[in-house]
């Protein structure tokens, strides 16, 4: 397999494919984290397939989670041990197979409020939670847990109250960069054959009798529209689920509740610790996780029907979490030492349940008419097996036998190399003139893909030079966020391809005008483009910060709503 980019070019050559293609076996709609496994489990199974998405790749759920791969240690409260092993099995293949430049280890402190029963009851909850990442038959690739008196907590926590803690027990998962991952699994589909493009729409299903035969879709950068056939349909867009079932002139045969998950992020030093920390709430638990500079403190866990495109973050949810972070910290958080805000929507398969935190997490794939399924659920670090599921359905129906699934042995583009090149990452430095910090802040962003950017270095190395507003990154990395990485707006550069907007104290517009600049050249941009794609991000951070000072959801819902969705090409 040869990696392709997802370049402007690239996305032309596949809408044309699309459009020209008599049938394809499978066309996937959203561009999320299960919409692109199902891709990839698609087209490594030899299926021609093609995947679209109305908006970015993981613009919506996919890049606002609490950036975890992991088990879900509070399911073992419910006893449900087959949800928790199958996640670990999971999160055991990504850190050591499928993605491991992308998913990294990451520790966190369980402080024990109870002197007698607690510490017995936790501790055979995080062994049974190792024992589980070990039977699932991968290596866990993490350390075992460890407990912790009070006072080897407060070495390790030093932001601690002292009162608030009789010990602790630490254990180990995962994180990652959910949005890149999500682009790195579409860029691998796409580099076995599969047709991928962002930014377009389904507009309607296709019909022969009750079956679905594909889609008519709208190219939203070009304004065109015309007609995807498929044999099977696979709907994969979250919490937009019923929406798209609804073009398909069927509810369903289950529906899906959005909740809402909160995200606030502090600079690193407003908190002193060297691990993560979990805590429990009233209705969910609580992560201070750490993220680059940074700490990610989250999540809420609301209802939401309001807008989904943009869920709005009001004042109310950021003084939960403030609320319940410094219940334990000797030093509190305020307003003023939050950075960064985020939110994202759970698509929850819906029931009874008046807490969304009870609904479930698993999910389920449903064929509801002929020549379209369904898959809706689920939880970020199963997507694999929720795509898998997904095309099993699928191929069921299909004129012709095809393989398993083999995505449990297929990396991700820039896992390949991924190791030998972490070591001799000096050299690379040496070689490219950067600093060692730079080479593993690339490498843990590209793998082994980490060539391609220092090629661009070397065509012009004055695009070393980090990006203005957003140091964290290099210029290089925006030009190949446009060339490779299928960007194609600003917002898509400074909000998924990097975190400029919620790792910089002003969201990213510092680094706006001169983003902007560099993507221009590869997207063909007028200088009204240019103006018009800084004067729409500037609209977008306004109207998240009108939000935030709003006292609940449909206040804050109506200010983010007065910015406008997509800056459109002239």
């Amino acid at each position: 397999m040869r990696p392709v980019a997802l370049s402007p070019q690239a996305r032309e050559d596949a809408l044309g494919a699309m459009a020209d293609t008599s049938e394809f076996d499978v066309l996937v709609v959203g561009g999320g984290v299960v919409g692109a496994g199902c891709a990839l489990d698609a087209v490594t199974r030899g299926l021609s397939v093609a995947l679209v998405e109305a908006r970015d790749w993981a613009s919506g759920t996919s890049s606002r989670s609490s950036k975890l791969i992991h088990g879900g240690l509070r399911y073992l409260e419910m006893l449900d041990f087959r949800l928790v092993q199958e996640a670990l099995k999971e999160r055991g293949l990504l850190l050591q197979r499928l993605a491991p430049h992308l998913v990294h280890p990451v520790k966190f402190l369980y402080p024990l409020k109870h002197r007698v029963w607690e510490r017995p009851y936790v501790g055979a909850g995080v062994l049974l939670y190792d024992t589980l990442g070990t039977t699932s038959g991968n290596a866990r690739g993490l350390p075992h847990h460890r407990h912790l008196t009070r006072h080897g907590a407060l070495r390790e926590v030093p932001a601690l109250k002292s009162d608030s803690l009789v010990g602790a027990i630490q254990y180990w998962d995962a994180q990652v960069d959910d949005a890149r991952h999500t682009m790195t699994i579409i860029r691998t589909a796409a580099s076995y054959g599969a047709k991928v493009a962002n930014r377009t729409r389904v507009e309607g299903f296709l019909r022969q009798g009750e079956r679905v035969t594909g889609a008519l879709v709208h190219d939203l950068e070009s304004d065109r529209r015309f007609e995807i056939r498929a044999k099977q349909v696979i709907n994969a867009t979250g919490v937009w689920t019923d929406d798209t079932q609804a073009l398909a002139d069927t509810r369903g045969q289950f529906h899906v509740r959005a909740s809402k998950g909160v995200h606030i992020l502090v600079p690193r030093d407003r908190v002193n610790s060297k691990s993560g920390l979990i805590l429990r709430t009233e209705k969910s638990v609580l992560f201070v996780i750490p993220w680059g500079r940074h700490w990610l403190i989250g999540t809420t866990d609301t209802d939401w029907d309001l807008d989904k495109q943009h869920p709005a973050v009001s004042s109310r949810d950021i003084d939960y979490l403030l609320g319940h972070v410094n219940e334990v910290l000797a030093t509190p958080l305020t307003h003023d030492d939050v950075e960064g805000v985020y939110a994202g929507l759970r698509p929850l398969l819906s029931g009874d349940a008046a807490e969304t935190s009870k609904l479930s997490r698993e999910h389920l794939v449903g064929h509801p008419v002929p020549g379209l399924v369904v898959v809706a659920g689920g939880k970020y670090t199963t997507y694999r097996v929720m795509a898998k599921d997904a095309v099993d359905e699928a191929v069921r129906t299909l004129d012709r036998a095809a393989p398993a699934s083999v995505t449990e042995d297929v990396p991700l583009v820039g896992a390949d190399g991924y190791r030998a090149l972490w070591n001799r990452r000096q050299g690379l430095a040496d070689e490219a003139g950067l600093h060692v910090a730079r080479i593993e802040h690339l490498l843990n962003r590209y793998g082994s893909m980490v060539g391609e950017v220092l090629d661009i270095l070397r065509q012009d190395p004055s695009l070393g030079t980090p990006l203005a507003g957003a140091d964290d990154y290099l210029e290089a990395e925006a030009v190949y966020a446009a060339t490779h990485e299928g960007a194609r707006h600003l917002d898509d550069l400074l909000t998924r391809r990097t975190r400029a907007s919620v790792e910089s104290w002003d969201r990213g517009l510092a680094a706006a005008e001169r983003a902007a600049q560099l993507m221009a050249g590869p997207l063909g941009w007028s200088d009204e483009q240019v103006r018009d794609e800084i004067e729409h991000y500037r609209e977008r951070v306004a109207a998240e910060r009108d939000a935030q000072q709003q006292p609940d959801d449909r206040t804050a819902d109506a200010a983010r709503l007065g910015a406008p969705d997509i800056a459109p090409l002239h």
